[in-house]
């Protein structure tokens, strides 16, 4: 039915009643979201819209999302073995978590998944730690262990047998002494590639056998720890290996002979042996000195037996008036005059030092060790060219000191020096045997070399690194 003039107005008389009621101060607005049809136009005319600031906009809870939450966070646990015990409910955006997780891992990774869920506002983490034993899933486990156990002991018999293979291999190739003794140059050099023989052959053997049974955890901390403790040991035991390397160095360079006279450093004695941690001594009085062989190897070594030719020397102070140059050389011909003292090198004589009352004059003479002792040489020697000196009228005097007295002081109280006419006169004195004619050895003192060779002909050859067939260095 077509609508007639008369409805059109009213309709009109409408909207505009609708605009003034928007226009006019105190009269309330249409609701949010009511739309006035004019019944021509689709929407109200574009100046009749609001043209102040945009109200803010509340954020609102999308309906159900706290029951979404729930239900994903508890689908999720329900999948996750450890997490399956875990109570999940949800307000407003907050998640609180309840029950009991295995463990405090197991805990904290319920938290984090529930933060990660979409809306989750914040998470309240009530889970507790699950302390019950249950004792048939212990059995069940420790049963499941005994079989698999039980399952390996084929691969674990033949990977120790495997391991004690290659361990006695090392001790049969260590075993062959006298072989490694022919190619070595000594005994402690062979000692010492056998042993370093079985202890490859045995950490081999032990790496080899975890290695079969598939332990390579435990083979990188057996190896690991290997190594720590060598670096610990290497540490605590520095000053024992640094004498085990000098021994070995010594006992290679072999830098004197059982027997010889040396002196190491300010230690004199002779050689007993050397060991694979000590040189031992024995000094000229018969004592014995043992040195580290770490201290062996750094010092400063004189070895009198390797040259059977040694000189000696002494100073004789002559009276500066003498005839200085005489005096030399009567002392010269007198040292070139003993037996002991050898024509070549010839004796010499030496003008050193002129004192307050004398001129020091040295005298040298070589002798052979191997026929005269040095120290009884040197002393007869020095008995010999005084003698001769003062034979030839030379006077040896000693120091003079002049003391001047103050006359301002009182006189000391000196006794007379004329001394009494002797009661009776006094036997003159024997005259003195002329010094070539005291008999006297001179031989070389053996006593301490008697007692080495006696000490070494006790002790085992095994025990001494010094080996005779070797050059000396």
């Amino acid at each position: 039915m077509a609508m007639t003039p008369v409805h059109t107005l009213f309709a009109r008389f409408l909207a505009a009643l609708a605009l003034a009621a928007v226009s006019v101060p105190g009269m309330a607005a249409p609701a949010s979201g009511t739309q006035v049809w004019t019944g021509e136009t689709a929407a109200p005319p574009e100046e009749a819209q609001p043209s102040g600031p945009a109200a803010p906009i509340a954020l609102e809870q999308e309906e159900n999302q706290d029951e979404r939450i729930a239900a994903r966070l508890s689908d999720i646990f329900a999948n996750v073995p450890s997490l399956t015990g875990i109570e999940v409910e949800a307000s407003q955006g907050v998640v609180t978590l309840g029950g009991i997780a295995p463990d405090n891992a197991a805990i904290a990774r319920a938290e984090a998944i529930a933060a990660g869920v979409d809306g989750v506002v914040t998470v309240e983490n009530g889970i507790e730690r699950d302390v019950t034993v249950d004792v048939g899933a212990e059995a069940r486990g420790l049963q499941e262990r005994f079989s698999d156990i039980m399952r390996g002991l084929p691969l674990f018999g033949i990977a120790i047998l495997a391991g004690l293979a290659i361990a006695a291999l090392g001790y049969l190739l260590a075993s062959f002494t006298s072989f490694w003794r022919r190619v070595t140059p000594n005994a402690f050099l062979a000692e010492l590639i056998a042993s370093a023989l079985r202890f490859v052959f045995v950490l081999g053997g032990v790496v080899i056998a975890l290695d079969m049974i598939g332990a390579g955890a435990l083979m990188g901390a057996v190896l690991g720890g290997a190594g720590v403790i060598g670096v610990a040991l290497g540490f605590a035991m520095r000053d024992t290996i640094e004498n085990y390397v000098a021994s070995l160095m010594l006992s290679l360079r072999q830098p004197f002979r059982p027997n010889d006279w040396v002196v190491i450093d300010d230690r004199e004695g002779r050689v007993v042996r050397l060991t694979s941690r000590a040189t031992i001594l024995m000094t000229l009085d018969g004592n014995h000195l043992r040195i580290p062989n770490a201290a062996v190897f750094k010092a400063v070594i004189v070895n009198y037996t390797t040259n059977p030719q040694r000189r000696f020397d002494f100073v004789l102070g002559v009276d500066a008036d003498d005839d200085v140059e005489a005096a030399r050389v009567l002392g010269r011909q007198t040292l070139a005059g003993l037996a002991f003292v050898l024509d070549t090198p010839a004796p010499e004589a030496r003008l050193v030092d002129v004192g307050d009352s004398n001129v020091q004059v040295q005298f040298l003479g070589w002798i052979d060790q191997g026929a005269s002792d040095w120290h009884r040489a040197r002393s007869r020697a020095i008995l010999e060219v005084k003698g001769a000196l003062e034979g030839a009228g030379f006077g040896l005097p000693e120091p003079i000191y002049r003391l001047r007295f103050d006359q301002r002081t009182e006189p000391l109280p000196l006794q007379s020096t004329r001394r009494a006419a002797p009661e009776k006169e006094a036997a003159p004195p024997p005259a003195p045997v002329p010094l070539s004619d005291h008999a006297e050895d001179l031989g070389p003192q053996d006593e301490i070399a008697r007692m080495v060779e006696e000490e070494r002909a006790t002790t085992p050859a095994d025990n001494d690194l010094l080996d005779t067939s070797r050059p000396v260095e």
